[in-house]
C-alpha cells in the first residue's frame, strides 16, 4: 500500500522524534537545576552529614561489641567455671565445666549474625573457643604475637586491633576480619584471669565506608591516634595521603577543608579513637558541572522550537480514534458483537477500522450459524435416540395374554391390559415432549411391573422410596422404563427365589442419585467392565463432538463387545447417551455388580435449583 501525506507511518515517526526530544529536554534541564543546586549549595552539608552518619553507625557498632565483652566479662558462672578448671584436676568435671564454658560462648555467638569467632584464653593456658568452621584450631604460638601482648599490656579498656587479613589466632581462617578484646577479670578481687579476642565480619564497616564517598573517585580512610591504618576504600596505596598533615577534630567536631586541590572531611568516633577522613577531588565536581552544563546547552538549543506543539499533536491525530477502536474491541472481548466504530483519521487506522467491523460482523453470523446447527444437531440426536428404545417386553406381555384367555383369568388380564395401554399411550407420544418428570416415570414403571407382577405370579416385588421433593425433577422421557427392563430380565427372571426390586433417591457431593437395585444373578466381571467402559467413551465422545452418530455407535457394540452386550446394554447405552446430552458428559449411568448379589444402577443427575 503506498504511503500518503497522512499515513500513521510518517505522522508516528515524527511524533516519537519530537516525544523523545521534548523528554529529554524537561530531563536535562530539571537535572542540570538539580546538580547545580545540589553540588554548589549542598555540597558541604552532604559531606558532613554523611561523615556524621558514618560516625554514628561505628559508634553505635562498636558499643554493640563493647556490650559484647562487657557480658562475657560479668559473667559470674563462666568466670566460676573457667577458674575450677583452672585448678579442679578432676578429668570429669574439668570436661564437664569446658563443655558449658563453651555453652556460654555459643550463647554469646548467636546473638548476632556478625560474629566470625569468640576465644578465650586463660592465665594457666587453656583456651575455650567457639566459631564458624574450624573449632579448637589455635595458633599455639600466640603468647608471641603482637595482638596477645596489646591484650596483656592493656589496664581493662577494649583494645581495637582493626581489620585483618585472616585470622590472628585460627590459621586456617584466612577471610578478612575485625579483630577486638580485652582482658577477663574475676570481679570479686579484680584479678586478671585471661583475655577474650572477638572476630567478626567486617562488612558493616565497609558498607558503612561508602557512605561518605561524593564521586567516584573519592576516598575514604579510618586511622587511629598512630596513623595506623584501620580500613579504607582506596585499593592502591599510593594513594594513601601523609595522615599526619590532615586536620584532626576533636571529640565531637567534624571537619570540612576544601582549602587544598580536595575536598577533605573529618570526623573522630567516640568508642575507638579513630579518625575517619573523606577525601574527594575538585575536579570530580567542577567536571561534572561543566559537562553536564555544556551537553544541556546544545540539547536546550536544539528542541526549544518543538516543545509547543507536542501535545496537541498527540492528543488530536493518534488518541482519539485508538481509543474508540480499543473502546470497541473491549466490548467484543466481553460478547457483544452488534457494535462498530466510525472514525476519519489516517489511512491505515481507517483500514484498520474497516477491517474490524467487517471481522466483528463476520464472527457474529458465524456464532449465530454454530449456535443454530449445534442445536439442530442436538434435537435430532435426541429424537434418533429416543426412536431406538425398543418394548422388547411387549412381546412377552403379548404370549402372556394369551395364556391368560386360555386359562380365562378376566380380571388379571383386564389390569394388564389397562397398564398396557397406560404404557402404550405414554411411550408413544413423543410430540408432546422429550422431557418428563420423575413423578410420571414411577407411573410408567408402576404400569410395567403391574404387566411383570402378574407375569411372574408374585416372584418379584417392588419398593419404591422417593421423597416428594424429588417428584417433580426433570429426566429423558423413558429413562425408567428400560433399566427396570434389563433388571427383572437379566437379573430377577434367571432367580430362583423371590427377587426384590428396589428405587429410591439420595444426595450425593451435589449431585441427584435415582438408583435402581436388585437381588439378581449380577453380571460377570468381564461384561461389567466392557458396559462401564462402553458408557465412559459414550460421555468422553459427545462432550467432544455433537457430530456423533447412533447407527455407527451401535455397529461399533457389536464388534467390541459382542451379541450378548448388544442386547443387554443397548437400552442402557440408549439411556445413558440421552441423559449426558441433556445434562453433560459428568452424568448419566453409573453401574455396580456382583454376581449371586444382585446388580445397581445409579442414574446421576445435577441437583435442581431451588425455586425452579
Amino acid at each position: 500500500m503506498k504511503r500518503g501525506h497522512n499515513s500513521i507511518h510518517n505522522r508516528l515517526f515524527l511524533l516519537f522524534i519530537s516525544s523523545m526530544l521534548v523528554l529529554v529536554l524537561l530531563v536535562s534541564v530539571l537535572y542540570y537545576q538539580k546538580t547545580t543546586q545540589i553540588i554548589h549549595s549542598k555540597i558541604n552539608d552532604l559531606a558532613q552529614k554523611n561523615i556524621s552518619q558514618t560516625v554514628g553507625l561505628f559508634d553505635l557498632l562498636l558499643q554493640g561489641y563493647d556490650s559484647i565483652t562487657k557480658s562475657l566479662n560479668s559473667n559470674y558462672e563462666m568466670l566460676r567455671l573457667i577458674q575450677d578448671r583452672d585448678i579442679n584436676p578432676d578429668v570429669t568435671a574439668s570436661i564437664l565445666n569446658e563443655r558449658t564454658i563453651t555453652n556460654i560462648l555459643g550463647a554469646i555467638y548467636y546473638s548476632r549474625d556478625d560474629i566470625i569467632g569468640i576465644h578465650v584464653i586463660t592465665n594457666a593456658g587453656k583456651n575455650y573457643n567457639y566459631e564458624r568452621g574450624f573449632n579448637t584450631v589455635i595458633d599455639m604460638n600466640y603468647s608471641n604475637t603482637d595482638w596477645y601482648q596489646k591484650l596483656q599490656e592493656s589496664t581493662g579498656e577494649m583494645v581495637w586491633l582493626g581489620l585483618v587479613q585472616g585470622s590472628v589466632i585460627n590459621k586456617f581462617q584466612l577471610d578478612p576480619l575485625f579483630v577486638f578484646g580485652r582482658k577477663l577479670y574475676d570481679l570479686t578481687d579484680h584479678r586478671v584471669i585471661g583475655v577474650m579476642l572477638i572476630e567478626t565480619n567486617p562488612q558493616p564497616i565497609l558498607a558503612a565506608l561508602s557512605n561518605v564517598t561524593i564521586s567516584p573517585n573519592s576516598r575514604v580512610y579510618i586511622v587511629d591516634r598512630e596513623n595506623r591504618m584501620i580500613a579504607t576504600t582506596a585499593e592502591d596505596k599510593a594513594l594513601y595521603p601523609s595522615f599526619s598533615g590532615l586536620p584532626r577534630p576533636q571529640q565531637n567536631d567534624i571537619i570540612i577543608d576544601d582549602r587544598t586541590d580536595q575536598l577533605i572531611v573529618a570526623a573522630k568516633a567516640k568508642m575507638s579513637d579513630w579518625t575517619v577522613f573523606g577525601l574527594t577531588p575538585k575536579e570530580d565536581i567542577n567536571s561534572e558541572v561543566v559537562k553536564t552544563r555544556e551537553y544541556l546547552y546544545v540539547v536546550i538549543v536544539v528542541l526549544i522550537i518543538l516543545s509547543t506543539a507536542l501535545a496537541s499533536l498527540i492528543s488530536q491525530n493518534i488518541a482519539s480514534p485508538l481509543k474508540l477502536l480499543i473502546r470497541e474491541m473491549k466490548q467484543v472481548e466481553m460478547g457483544n458483537f452488534k457494535g462498530s466504530v466510525t472514525v476519519k483519521s489516517f489511512e491505515e487506522i481507517n483500514s484498520l477500522v474497516s477491517s474490524f467491523n467487517r471481522m466483528v460482523n463476520r464472527m457474529d453470523e458465524l456464532i449465530e450459524r454454530i449456535t443454530l446447527a449445534s442445536m439442530s444437531e442436538k434435537n435430532a440426536e435426541l429424537q434418533a435416540l429416543q426412536s431406538q428404545v425398543n418394548p422388547h417386553f411387549l412381546y412377552n406381555t403379548l404370549d402372556m395374554i394369551y395364556w391368560m384367555l386360555d386359562e380365562r383369568e378376566n380380571d388379571r388380564l383386564g389390569r394388564v391390559i389397562l397398564a398396557l395401554s397406560h404404557m402404550f399411550r405414554y411411550s408413544s407420544d413423543w410430540q408432546e415432549a422429550s422431557k418428563t418428570t420423575l413423578q410420571q416415570e414411577l407411573d410408567q414403571m408402576r404400569h410395567y411391573m403391574t404387566i411383570i407382577e402378574n407375569r411372574l405370579e408374585g416372584r418379584v416385588s417392588t419398593e419404591i422410596d422417593i421423597d416428594s421433593e424429588w417428584l417433580d425433577v426433570v429426566l429423558p422421557k423413558m429413562t425408567l422404563q428400560p433399566i427396570i427392563e434389563n433388571a427383572v430380565k437379566y437379573g430377577l427372571e434367571p432367580l430362583r427365589e423371590h427377587g426384590v426390586l428396589r428405587v429410591y433417591a439420595k444426595v450425593h457431593e451435589q449431585e441427584l442419585h435415582i438408583i435402581i437395585s436388585d437381588n439378581g444373578v449380577g453380571i460377570e466381571a468381564d461384561l461389567l467392565h466392557q458396559m462401564q467402559e462402553r458408557l465412559e467413551e459414550d460421555s468422553r465422545i459427545i462432550g467432544d463432538s455433537y457430530a456423533y452418530r447412533a447407527e455407527e455407535r451401535a455397529g461399533e457394540t457389536k464388534l467390541d463387545l459382542g451379541s450378548k452386550m448388544t442386547r443387554r446394554g443397548i437400552g442402557l447405552t440408549n439411556v445413558h447417551r440421552r441423559i449426558v446430552l441433556l445434562f453433560g458428559e459428568a452424568y448419566g449411568l453409573r453401574i455396580q455388580s456382583k454376581l449371586e448379589v444382585g446388580t445397581t444402577v445409579i442414574i446421576a443427575m445435577p441437583l435442581p435449583r431451588k425455586g425452579v
